[in-house]
């Protein structure tokens, strides 16, 4: 098994590419669930598999959204022939805006209804895409690379993996997939398809490996509409339900129970109005006239009339369903209205999406979830589905995708079952270099990969110090200490004054280290220090201890020390 640590080599280590080999960077999406993005290099052209964004953790403060790392080739743009796109959901289409930025004319490929949400996306960041429509079954052309597409089910429709043939050897790329038998679309994954390819020889598969660690077989999404329809029809009141904004499926159960018990619905969030609009216009929503209504109208009708579906299943801030459980919103919830959370829980979120039930249900609400009822299937299908896909393709090379490390490796075991050799496991993480010639994909190195944070209107300058900065200040507190000392007489002419913000409750805590930090400058001063530099530093090493000694904190310490005569400023 190919083991790649997860500390990158410089770039410059990497051997240069030769003709009619294939080299495979992954960008993002390894060892982690999100921003999934690979390049394909071969005869100086590059495909591009996926663009997504990683939502951030409550550890990473002030960021918005999390790129994947395309420095590699951000002066290669002129090279990409192609970004084929494999669905609608963000962690594989909302890094799109941020790279055409840099190159807008780069074909987009995809199905109908995952470049209708990326081109609603590029329309807000002012983007005029170039675009190919495809559907499964369509073979196109891309330079150097022969792509044949695969229907996929997914928690989300028109879903597309892919076949692509090179000169260095042909691999399948699944992106996100699941084994339903009993599809809300009839849309089932094309095993006919794979079990073709299979037959003609597939030198690599790539294969979602979400839900590798769970054995047996993933629900099927029609199962979700009876407790959807029970969590309505006993509602007395208000019904909210939240999902994410790009689930078509999930809101179509939602919209079947809702007119089944009489109840208009109400969509809530720009996302969600603006995707389900899409869905609606190209006939991948169902609903009869007269259902949606307008949300300011729906507040005002009586609360057993209306469902409301929103965004905010994972605990989000500013989301509409966490700002409804702050009472920060104009939807209110109480005594025997039902909340459903009808999604997920992201890992990572358990302790804010706790909060939010907690709040919900401190206003009276009944809170149904994936814990207590049947509201949610994962759309990654579970060890016995993706065995079948390797049963069915008989690839010689696997390389997992799409997953933390330990998914990776669960994944790997499930293609040794089907008979993949154990030298022809290629687990890597983002930044991992692959180079395929004649069929065989073989590690050659790395390249440095981290995060590109969005903050705001500003992409990429947010460093990791920065965000470790801002979360010492988050749970750790902000102390300054201000000085003027005279430099020529070696005294102490104003201070040292200490501010503090979420340190302490109360700044009386600070009277035993003012002396102290007086001593310390005083110290230095004897000693022949005159450099404000230095002497800051002895402030910081003085407050430090004592932070750490006396209060068991690490909090960010900012000290000034400031000459009274200006003519020896330093």
């Amino acid at each position: 098994m190919t083991d790649i640590s997860t500390q990158a080599a410089p770039a410059a280590n990497l051997p240069k590419l030769k003709r009619d080999t294939m080299r495979i960077i992954p960008h993002g999406g390894l060892g982690e669930v999100g921003r999934n993005m690979t390049s394909f290099e071969i005869n100086g052209k590059i495909f591009i598999i996926d663009c997504g964004v990683l939502f951030p953790e409550s550890t990473q403060p002030g960021v918005d959204l999390i790129l994947p790392d395309i420095e590699s080739v951000m002066d290669r743009l002129d090279d990409v022939v192609g970004i084929f796109l494999t669905h609608g959901h963000e962690d594989h289409i909302g890094g799109v805006p941020y790279l055409l930025k840099r190159k807008p004319d780069i074909p987009l490929i995809g199905s109908k209804l995952t470049l209708a949400l990326v081109e609603a996306k590029l329309r807000e960041h002012r983007i005029k895409p170039y675009t190919l429509t495809v559907s499964e079954g369509d073979v196109e052309e891309f330079g150097p690379f022969t792509c044949e597409f695969i229907a996929i089910s997914h928690s989300i429709p028109d879903s597309l993996g892919v076949h692509v043939s090179t000169k260095a050897g042909n691999f399948i790329h699944t992106a996100d997939l699941k084994m339903d038998p009993t599809p809300m679309d009839g849309r089932l994954t094309d095993l006919r398809a794979f079990g073709r390819l299979g037959e003609q020889g597939v030198d690599l598969f790539l294969c979602d490996s979400t839900n590798a660690e769970i054995p047996g077989h993933s629900g099927s999404e029609l199962s979700v509409g009876p407790a959807i329809h029970e969590a309505i029809r006993t509602a007395k009141g208000r019904v909210v339900v939240s999902s994410f904004a790009s689930h078509i499926h999930r809101v179509q159960h939602v919209i079947n129970a809702a007119v089944a018990n009489r109840r208009k619905v109400a969509l809530v969030g720009r996302s969600m109005t603006r995707n389900m609009g899409i869905a609606l216009d190209l006939g991948y929503l169902d609903v009869p006239d007269g259902t949606i209504v307008d949300y300011k109208k729906a507040l005002g009708m009586r609360r057993h009339e209306v469902v409301f579906i929103c965004t905010g299943s994972q605990g989000e801030t500013l989301a509409v369903l966490n700002r409804i459980a702050q009472h920060d919103h104009a939807i209110e919830v109480t005594e025997g209205d039902r909340v459903v959370l009808a999604s997920s829980l992201v890992p990572g979120n358990e302790v804010p999406v706790s909060n939010m039930i907690n709040n919900l249900m401190k206003s009276g609400a009944d809170v149904v979830h994936k814990g207590n009822a049947l509201v949610h299937v994962s759309g990654h299908g579970f060890a016995d589905e993706l065995l079948a896909c390797y049963n069915v393709i008989k690839p010689k090379f696997a390389m997992p995708v799409h997953g933390e490390f330990r998914h990776l490796v669960a994944n790997s075991k499930i293609a040794a079952k089907s008979g993949v050799h154990e030298d022809n496991m290629i687990i890597t993480e983002n930044g991992g270099v692959i180079d395929m010639f004649k069929g065989v994909p073989r590690k050659v190195g790395e390249i440095p990969v981290g995060f590109v944070y969005v903050d705001g209107k500003t992409v990429g300058s947010v460093t990791e110090d920065d965000i470790k900065d801002r979360r010492v200040l988050s749970e750790e507190g902000f102390i300054s200490i201000f000085a003027v000392v005279d430099p020529i007489d070696a005294s102490i002419v104003a201070g040292p004054e200490i501010h503090a913000r979420a340190f302490a409750p109360d700044d009386r805590v600070f009277e035993p280290l003012i002396p102290q930090v007086r001593q310390a400058l005083e110290d230095a001063l004897d000693d022949g220090v005159r450099d404000k530099y230095r002497l800051s530093q002895a402030v910081r090493r003085v407050v430090g201890r004592w932070a750490g000694t006396k209060q068991r904190r690490r909090p960010m310490i900012v000290p000034i020390v400031t000459f009274a005569n200006p003519a020896t400023n330093e």
